[in-house]
């Protein structure tokens, strides 16, 4: 029995929307998770995260350890008080940026041996490890088991071994969890884009038993089409009175697809990353602020997003191309609340059930900019 009760209160086909209930607080899902990669959803407060809508953030385990450094984190009073965010925070296993990030990994079957990408100092990452870190260091909410993630195109002999070493990583992060009462731990589906390879994942995952499971290795380059095709059985094959994660996704249309078939909570730089970069998201898709078609254009991004619609885009567009820090604020902000509200939306049309003809209109409002 999972320490965080799972209650789905309403299906529309293969979708669902629920409650998932937390020491910290509820989390509503569908749930999109903003990215709070070094303590800090970049470019913004955790009030105006909260504003925002959010229920819950993620933490980067790889970030955190390297700096400040995840045993400072623990003097500090843990994750939560250190940044201020008194919600659910979930924490990823450090294995993904490990693979991507570090100037050079080596991975065995006790663990990953890598140098760090700001300093070049040497590290090693176990299952054991990630979970010290996570749970007992940082303190977070929903602990991820440490897995390995292969880059995609992956022959199927690479995607099997990545597989197989991931369960058995799978098994291990579940010993060193032990039987927590105020955490949860997630397992991670691995097998790329593989039918056969993606069952078995799934099988020894219920065989070593999580509180909740998590689609790993898709948004890695395999496009739109490759991943939802995955997603039509993989979700499937994942217990359903438990929480299904979809890791580093994504777009709009990609949570949208997902979220018809059967995935339940999401997580990605995308919104803050774009904001950033002068690219705000609306329901239509991505508008480009640098264009000049905005420079008197004196309509706000979206009339119905609170935080952001007291600025018009003529405004937003002087202040992308002036480089001033405001743009970043202001863009990333909307950009987590248009997320938010589309997964309210989302849960709104699961329980009316009508989510398939909101799926088809928010894929004929899709436009490039």
């Amino acid at each position: 029995m999972s320490a965080f009760p799972f209650e789905i209160k309403a299906r529309d086909g293969a979708a669902r929307t629920g409650v998932l209930k937390t020491p910290r607080g509820d989390i509503r899902t569908p749930a999109f998770m903003p990215v709070g990669t070094a303590g800090t959803v970049k470019a913004l407060t955790v009030e105006q995260v909260k504003d925002a809508g959010a229920d819950i953030i993620l933490g980067n385990t790889y970030h955190l350890m390297l700096r400040p450094g995840a045993e400072r984190v623990a003097r500090l009073g843990g994750l939560h008080k250190f940044m201020r965010w008194n919600g659910p925070i979930l924490t990823d296993s450090g294995g993904f940026q490990v693979m991507s990030l570090s100037k050079i990994a080596k991975v065995t079957e006790e663990s990953v041996t890598f140098q760090s990408h700001i300093d070049g100092s040497r590290h090693i990452l176990s299952p054991e490890r990630s979970i010290e870190i996570q749970a007992d260091l940082l303190g977070s909410d929903i602990v991820m088991q440490l897995d390995e993630c292969v880059a995609w195109p992956a022959e199927e002999a690479r995607a099997r071994q990545a597989m197989q070493l991931s369960a058995r990583w799978g098994a291990r992060s579940k010993a060193a969890f032990g039987a927590r009462q105020a955490q949860n731990l997630f397992g991670i589906q691995q097998g790329s884009t593989t039918r056969a390879l993606r069952r078995e994942s799934a099988d020894r995952l219920i065989e070593t038993g999580f509180d909740g499971y998590a689609i790993g290795g898709l948004a890695v380059g395999e496009g739109h089409e490759a991943m939802t095709e995955v997603l039509d059985y993989a979700p499937a094959m994942l217990p359903d009175d438990r929480p299904r994660y979809l890791m580093g996704v994504g777009k709009p249309i990609d949570i949208v697809e997902a979220v018809a078939r059967g995935v339940d909570m999401f997580d990605c730089v995308l919104p803050t990353r774009s904001g950033r970069h002068g690219q705000a998201w609306t329901r239509a898709g991505p508008v480009n602020l640098k264009n000049a078609r905005f420079a008197e254009d004196d309509a706000p991004l979206d009339a119905d997003i609170a935080v952001s619609n007291t600025y018009s885009k003529a405004y937003l567009h002087h202040l992308v191309k002036s480089d001033e820090l405001l743009s970043q604020i202001i863009l990333s902000w909307h950009n987590i609340a248009l997320f938010q509200s589309l997964m309210a939306e989302l849960r709104t049309a699961i329980a009316e059930g009508r989510l398939d003809a909101y799926r088809k209109a928010f894929k004929a409002a899709q436009a490039e900019d």
